[in-house]
């Protein structure tokens, strides 16, 4: 590999962008250095920037807590494009006996509708069941021509409407400026990439000094994780990577999908509780009471009736940190509607400037679940540096959206979060160009699912961890408790 001069060298990552939204000192930066390759994520849009700043601030943030918790400097931090596009591509790559993933249901696509395409999420059981309830479908007849013949007839946004009125999941292809003239479009712009605010009071949690290595900057931190599917799963399996205790949970009637289950449980423990009873209640109400940290990824007040407004959360466990997740943001018409990575491209414009004239397009990952999730990671970091350093109680919120990544994604050039120009001066390593091997990235562990292949994690910072500590577990098996 050849070493560029560290001086004025361009970063072209939006590293720093990203950095300032999380609250971060432009110094620290300067700690960060990627390794760049030409020859990965290819897509018309800059998927392959966008991802190395999302997770080069990740790796930062983890590296800025050490640093805290050690008393030393910032340790050196990389982020190697092979790394990361092997992460954030886990789900194609991971193995499970030998047995490749289920990645799509086959009524989870593209369809053509009267006036254009549409795209529908059916990869969950209830899903589906309402997609067809919505076509008038009935189980029996639930082929793939069948509701392709279904929505052939309809106009994409009447698809959309009908499906979303039953439940389920469709939304209808847009450019990006029919996303621009969307009121959604509106409010998610208004919204920063990272919204962070301070709640009441409460003294933070002392964490306390590391002292042997490997460098686990989380070590110690109890992680409550309410999140499904990929965003909310890869921040919390990043905060596991660094030595946080992270408990799953998720509702009994309503399984994770067993191939995402085991892509993105690495390091955690997995448990089911039903909140629609008094014993439910009072075991949330234990394991908030020793919760350091809480991570949630339903819709913006799915959760309330909980008590797990960030609010309910300030004045029962002060101190704590929330971080929330959500496909459009907590703003305008759609806040309140479901949504994935996939759906979010599709109307977000990302679909049609990825497409062709045969069709919508496609990102070469789902670069705003993924990058999303290393932000909201980052973001759980950097309120624990600054409950250290600050002195200032109070719990720590932060909210990041799908929709508002992808705004960033493709505005790329046109404003001061450009991924395209130089935000940083760190050294950077260009690789060779023989063509990259995603093998070179990849592991094998074996554990209570069987031989895993899966990816290795991205975050790479002197003295820190290599791999996860423990595989992933059957989903739902462990005792609602602390360890």
């Amino acid at each position: 590999m050849t070493q560029l001069p560290s001086a004025g060298t361009e970063f072209r990552a939006g590293a720093a962008y990203a950095w300032a939204a999380l609250g971060g000192a432009p110094e620290p930066l300067a700690r960060l250095s990627p390794v760049v390759r030409d020859d990965t994520l290819a897509a018309r849009l800059p998927v392959r920037a966008l991802a190395r700043a999302c997770v080069g601030v990740c790796t930062l943030a983890a590296a800025e807590l050490a640093a805290l918790r050690t008393g030393g400097a910032v340790p050196h931090a990389r982020v190697d494009d092979g790394a990361v596009a092997a992460a954030f591509t886990s789900e194609r790559h991971l193995l499970v006996d030998g047995r490749a993933p289920v990645t799509f249901a086959p009524l989870s696509r593209f369809w053509r509708t009267a006036d254009g395409w549409v795209r529908t999420h059916a990869n969950y059981p209830h899903h589906r069941e309402r997609l067809l309830a919505a076509l008038g479908i009935p189980e029996s007849a639930a082929t793939v021509d069948a509701v392709a013949a279904r929505l052939a007839a309809l106009p994409g946004i009447e698809a959309e409407e009908a499906v979303y009125a039953a439940g389920g999941l469709a939304v209808a292809l847009r450019t990006p400026r029919e996303w621009a003239a969307h009121p959604q479009a509106t409010a998610v712009a208004g919204l920063p990439l990272v919204a962070r605010e301070r709640l009441g009071g409460g003294a933070p949690r002392a964490l306390p000094p590391l002292v042997d290595g490997p460098l686990l900057p989380a070590s110690g931190v109890r992680v409550l994780d309410l999140t499904r599917v990929i965003a909310g799963p890869v921040a919390t399996r990043t905060l596991a990577l660094l030595g946080a205790d992270v408990l799953r949970l998720d509702p009994p009637h309503c399984p994770e999908l067993p191939d995402q289950h085991a892509d993105t449980g690495f390091g955690k423990r997995s448990t089911t509780l039903d909140l629609g009873g008094r014993a439910g209640l009072r075991t949330l109400d234990e394991l908030l009471a020793g919760a350091d940290v809480v991570v949630t990824g339903y819709r913006p007040g799915a959760l309330d009736r909980f008590g797990l407004s960030p609010e309910a959360l300030a004045e029962r466990r002060p101190g704590l940190v929330v971080a929330q997740l959500s496909a459009w943001g907590a703003r305008g018409p759609w806040a309140h509607r479901r949504g994935f990575d996939s759906l979010v491209q599709v109307a977000t414009g990302i679909a049609a400037l990825e497409g062709s004239p045969e069709g919508p397009g496609a990102l070469p990952a789902q670069a705003l679940d993924h990058g999303t999730g290393y932000l909201l990671a980052a973001a759980v970091l950097r309120a624990l540096t600054e409950q250290g350093t600050d002195g200032a109680g109070g719990t720590r919120v932060a909210r990041l959206a799908l929709a508002r990544t992808a705004g960033w994604l493709t505005a790329a050039g046109d404003t001061d979060g450009a991924l395209a120009r130089a935000t940083g001066d760190g050294p950077t390593t260009l690789e060779p160009t023989d063509a990259y091997d995603p093998a070179d990235r990849l592991a094998h562990t074996d554990g209570p699912l069987g031989r895993l292949r899966h990816a290795l994690p991205p975050v790479t910072f002197t003295g820190g961890p290599v791999n996860w500590a423990r595989p992933p577990g059957p989903w739902g098996a462990d005792a609602p408790v602390w360890r």
